[in-house]
């Protein structure tokens, strides 16, 4: 059991731009300058999203579901107009995608400091002083602000990563984005190791761990789609099949198969397949695997993380992603 705070890449909020201020009703107090002075009411603040790097940006809206923007202040005496409401600025990982729940609309923010308008303030309401005419000189009539816009929100995390990993539980990802990475995702033998997306920088490069998929991953079964939707936006795709499995050819086509199922985009993603754990076969054995792939047309690298040959072929892969990039 693990204590580090679940990664929260699913969540729907509430947010509320600011109103706009009422007009004043005021007049001049100064016996020479005699007639009205209420003026506007401030605009009420808008709602934006930004794109910041932190992959736990959404956690902070778990439990805080209801976010408003300030409203503007009501107009004043003396032509002072009232003071706009101050924006609200909600930061948000890079890769979420903004789904505004009540006119369907979606945003998206693909870079850091990147903003997105959510909810537009409400424009301030206008003061006695403009209703001011030579036939009415003493107007009592303003003009009340209008309301901010109001919706329900709901963030998406999509990760943006160079290259995905991908693979069946234990196929070995997590062990090599450590060996790649200083990413120290955990590792063990079961099912589901990695309960969330594990990043690691590669150089210049972003390395995303995908948790284990099953099959029927792709119709909710076990993880489900919760995870092969950050597999989308990945560039690169590196299917590992562990040297272990019995069915080698089997292994890669529920993956395959899954993936598809899902996005017909990421049946294209260009791809790149590695046979782990290869220091737990013999050499004959560990042929024989490949050879089974290539019936298929499928150039199978084998590799060992205890194989500084092996992590040297990944590593110069890598660096050709990285020159294209």
């Amino acid at each position: 059991m693990y204590d580090e705070p679940m990664l929260v890449d699913d969540v729907t909020i509430r947010v509320k731009a600011g109103n706009g201020g009422n007009g004043a009703v005021a007049f001049n107090k100064n016996m020479k300058s005699l007639g009205p002075s209420g003026t506007h009411g401030g605009n009420g603040g808008d709602v934006y999203a930004e794109g910041i790097p932190d992959l736990g940006g959404l956690n902070q809206y778990r439990f805080k579901k209801e976010l408003k923007a300030e409203n503007g202040q009501e107009g004043r005496s003396q032509f002072r107009d009232g003071h706009a409401g101050d924006n609200l600025t909600l930061p948000v990982p890079v890769g979420t995608v903004i789904h505004n729940l009540v006119t369907g609309t979606d945003d998206e923010i693909t870079k850091i400091g990147e903003r997105v308008l959510i909810a537009k303030g409400g424009r301030g309401g206008k003061g006695n002083f403009h209703f001011r005419s030579s036939i009415n000189t003493s107007p009592k009539e303003f003009q009340e602000g209008t309301p901010g816009e109001s919706f329900s929100i709901r963030f998406e995390l999509k990760l943006i990563a160079d290259v995905g990993l991908v693979g069946l539980p234990n196929a070995g990802k997590s062990s090599l984005l450590n060996s790649l990475t200083n990413a120290k995702s955990k590792v063990a033998n079961y099912a589901f190791t990695t309960l969330e997306p594990h990043l690691g920088v590669y150089y210049e490069l972003i390395l995303a761990d995908i948790p284990g998929i099953i099959e029927g991953a792709s119709s909710g079964k076990g993880l489900g789609v919760k995870f092969l939707k950050h597999i989308e936006r990945t560039k690169v795709l590196f299917h590992l099949i562990s040297s272990e499995s019995k069915h080698v050819v089997d292994d890669y086509h529920t993956i395959k198969n899954e993936l598809t199922s899902f996005s017909s985009i990421l049946a294209e993603k260009k791809e790149y397949v590695f046979i782990t754990k290869s220091d737990l076969m013999n050499e004959k054995e560990l042929k024989e695997k490949v050879k089974e792939l290539k019936k298929l047309k499928i150039s199978a690298i084998p590799i060992s993380i205890t194989d500084e040959n092996g992590i040297e072929n990944v590593k110069k892969i890598l660096n050709e992603i990285k020159k294209e990039k």
